[in-house]
């Protein structure tokens, strides 16, 4: 097996948000389905767009992908990774090696009304305290991916409905 270590930097998504978000969800970074896709949370079996579907009550998981992504602005939701860039073999966080985090610093500019910062699993929860220092509200969430299987989808949902809380 190559050593991820010494393999390419992959590059993240760029954010979904405008002046009208008012709440965050940060993964940690893109997995291979969705690299590949070029679209968050892609990989069929990932829980993302069926636990925003039933938060929201919008048919998300039938809509293409753009969108998806309008629904989450219509909500006034936007969505990122605390990821920029990494060196990984696979989709698992824990394959992550080199990372580079997004650069935040102008995201209160960029979203004036944002208050709340969601985190989609451990991973990206390590950034919750400076989030929460710098006076947003923040959740961490079970994470989506279906490689977190600990709760169910019945499980997720419940923790996953304080989005919008």
């Amino acid at each position: 097996m190559t050593d991820p270590a010494s393999g390419p930097l992959l590059g993240g998504f760029p954010p979904v948000l405008d002046t009208n978000t008012r709440i965050l969800i940060l993964g940690s970074f893109p997995g291979v389905a969705s690299l590949a896709a070029g679209q968050y949370y892609a990989h069929p079996r990932n829980q993302f767009w069926p636990l925003l579907a039933a938060v929201l009550e919008q048919a998300l998981t039938t809509l293409p992908y753009a969108q998806r992504l309008q629904v989450l602005l219509d909500h006034r939701i936007g969505l990122w990774d605390v990821i920029d860039g990494c060196q990984r073999n696979g989709s698992l966080d824990s394959a992550i090696r080199n990372a580079r985090p997004n650069d935040f610093a102008l995201l209160r500019q960029q979203c004036p009304q944002l208050h709340r910062v969601c985190f989609n699993g451990k991973t990206s929860a390590k950034f919750a305290a400076r989030f929460h220092a710098a006076g947003f509200d923040t959740i961490t969430l079970p994470s989506s991916s279906p490689a977190y299987a600990q709760l169910s989808f019945a499980q997720k949902l419940v923790h996953w409905r304080g989005i919008i809380a």
